[in-house]
């Protein structure tokens, strides 16, 4: 598969996000810039596609029991975070939140709890937005800086 596509495709996954895309495309021969934006545009498109679902087909898979399972306990650790994090200071709070890369803090965290805390979505998504550009940025310096590191060691 072309890395670029496979950098996307890691950008659109819940676990890796572009914490998994940016350095996945540096890793193989991609510009920074180029992974940068791409990574981050694609983790961007998480955020409304995932309020779509959970303002429609959510309420349809919830009746099916593997399915609210899996919600549930996910809601449960969302609403822990969130609650103390995220509920304190609203929309910041929410892209404080995504800014930060670690795992199960990106945007489908971030819009999980938006979503719980019933913030604006049209608000939230600028702000949600934000928290993935932001994000993108100290990857992508962690990835440069990682990069550095090999090539002092490797020579």
């Amino acid at each position: 598969m072309n890395p670029l596509l496979y950098s996307v495709v890691l950008s659109l996954l819940p676990i890796a996000e572009l914490r998994g895309g940016i350095p996945y495309a540096v890793a193989n021969d991609i510009s920074l810039p180029v992974a940068y934006l791409v990574c981050v545009a694609s983790n961007i498109l998480v955020i409304p596609a995932l309020f779509i679902f959970l303002d429609t087909l959510h309420h349809q898979l919830y009746k099916i029991g593997p399915y609210k399972w899996l919600f549930d306990k996910m809601v449960i650790r969302t609403l822990r975070k969130a609650e103390t994090k995220v509920g304190k200071y609203g929309y910041w709070g929410v892209m404080l939140f995504v800014a930060i890369p670690l795992p199960v803090t990106g945007a489908y965290t971030g819009t999980l709890a938006a979503w719980l805390l019933e913030l604006n979505k049209r608000k939230a998504f600028w702000y949600l937005a934000l928290g993935v550009v932001i994000a993108g940025v100290i990857v992508s310096v962690a990835t440069l800086t990682g990069v550095g590191i090999l090539r002092i060691f490797t020579k």
